[in-house]
């Protein structure tokens, strides 16, 4: 067996297995560069990832399957746009008479007819009740309304 074994051992297949070798822990070790930086760009538990990534091939395949979907930049891109939609959606509010939605520069319900806002006597903008003066046309407005 062993006269078989020295006989296939030779210096070519010595250094093809050493440089398959050699590929297969450069590999490993960029897996888990790769797995870090990813981790750190997804996620604020990117040591665990990359303690994980230690276990040779199972560390990646486990990253790649429960690696969160976006980017911490994209997910604050998403919060902030979605706030962004809340405070548009506040532009739009209810009738406090009979709960209809209306826009913020109504000034009427167009369901029950209540006054929402008063009116500049000038300009005609919709005005809110505590205002003195129109923002619109420096009108100043009379105190009975």
């Amino acid at each position: 067996m062993s006269e078989l074994f020295s006989t296939l051992w030779t210096p070519q297949l010595q250094t093809a297995v050493t440089v398959i070798v050699v590929f297969l822990v450069i590999l490993y070790v960029l897996s888990i560069i790769w797995v870090i930086k990813d981790a750190y760009q997804r996620t604020d538990k990117w040591v665990m990832w990359g303690i994980i990534a230690l276990i040779p091939l199972l560390g990646l395949l486990a990253y790649c399957m429960l690696r969160p979907p976006l980017y911490k930049i994209d997910q604050e891109e998403q919060a902030l746009e979605i706030e962004m939609k809340k405070r548009e959606l506040l532009k739009y509010g209810e009738c406090a008479a009979c709960g209809y939605p209306i826009e913020a520069d109504f000034v009427l319900c167009p369901h029950c007819h209540t006054q929402l806002k008063n009116l500049c006597p000038t300009c005609h903008h919709a005005l809110e009740p505590e205002w003195s003066i129109c923002p619109y046309c420096a009108t100043k407005i009379r105190a009975d309304r």
